[in-house]
């Protein structure tokens, strides 16, 4: 017997142990947190490609191609100014069209990115079984998709707002931070929202409604003002925190030189830009790393 546990040195051991005499390692274990960003940064090239053919295969099949990402914006935006800045007159706001193409192009920034986000893991699942790879991969695609649509729009927006009489000035630099702030939100929310989605498969049929109660209380579709006349002060004031209202209004503020603001101060718009930025992006990334051993399986 002696001889034989001098042969055989696992003799004995459990699996646990076997496992940790050896380097075993559960597969699609979570790594530490640090770890976990350090991996997810070294697949920063995956993440680019992996948008880059999104943002291709989704308008493969149509005749016009990409040029359906500036489309689809600017026909929402004829839409809502036929309803909201002819019939029913909010073109009160000064250079409405342009305040109106604004706000919609940068709602859609997280309003498309959310709504993909949310079924980033579920859509994805043969990829998640197949490979071996952060799962925060697929919801930052996602918000880097958006990104570059939003990048391409922004052009019309340049176009849009010259064209209505703005004049170019300094102030319009201020849009690359404002856009920056909010594609570090957007990741945070996607990172959250796909965890969600995972878990709850129905959730996708709720979000658009969710989506659309949101667009509606963010002034983008008309003067952000008629939340002081309308709301109790106490509202008025919870209003102005809305993250995509922030967000707006810095973009507005950047290319309008007569955009309607709430009673908030530019410093405190751009501190809950900000704030939002670093609670959102932070929080989401730790939500979506705890649960990374869920995600493909069962």
């Amino acid at each position: 017997m002696a001889n034989t546990a001098l042969a055989d040195p696992d003799s004995g051991l459990t699996q646990a142990q076997l496992a940790a005499r050896h380097g075993l390692r559960v597969a699609g274990e979570r790594p530490p947190l640090g770890e976990y960003a350090r991996r997810l940064w070294s697949y920063r090239h995956f993440i680019a490609a992996y948008a880059n053919a999104k943002l291709l295969a989704s308008f493969s099949n149509a005749k016009l191609g990409q040029l359906w990402q500036v489309l689809t914006p600017l026909t929402n935006a004829a839409v809502y100014y036929l309803i909201f800045g002819i019939v029913l007159e909010q073109n009160r706001v000064p250079n409405f069209i342009a305040y109106l193409t604004t706000g919609l192009f940068i709602f859609n920034f997280t309003q498309t990115a959310v709504q993909n986000g949310t079924q980033s893991i579920t859509s994805n699942l043969g990829l998640i079984r197949a490979l071996h790879f952060p799962r925060a991969c697929l919801p930052l695609a996602v918000v880097l998709t958006q990104l570059q649509q939003l990048m391409g729009a922004m052009v019309v927006l340049v176009c849009i707002v010259l064209v209505t009489g703005e004049p170019l000035t300094w102030e319009w630099l201020l849009l690359v931070p404002t856009v920056l702030c909010q594609a570090v939100f957007n990741a945070g929310l996607t990172m959250g929202v796909a965890r969600l989605g995972a878990k709850v498969t129905d959730l996708k049929q709720v979000m658009p409604f969710l989506l659309r109660a949101w667009m509606y209380g963010s002034g983008v579709l008309y003067s952000v003002t008629l939340f002081e006349q309308s709301l109790p002060g106490w509202a008025a004031r919870l209003v102005e925190l809305n993250p995509a209202l922030v967000y707006i209004e810095l973009a507005r503020v950047s290319l309008l030189e007569s955009a309607p603001l709430l009673n908030s101060s530019l410093t405190q718009l751009w501190l809950v830009a900000i704030g939002w930025a670093l609670v959102m992006g932070v929080g989401g990334f730790i939500y979506f790393w705890r649960g990374e051993q869920e995600y493909g399986r069962g």
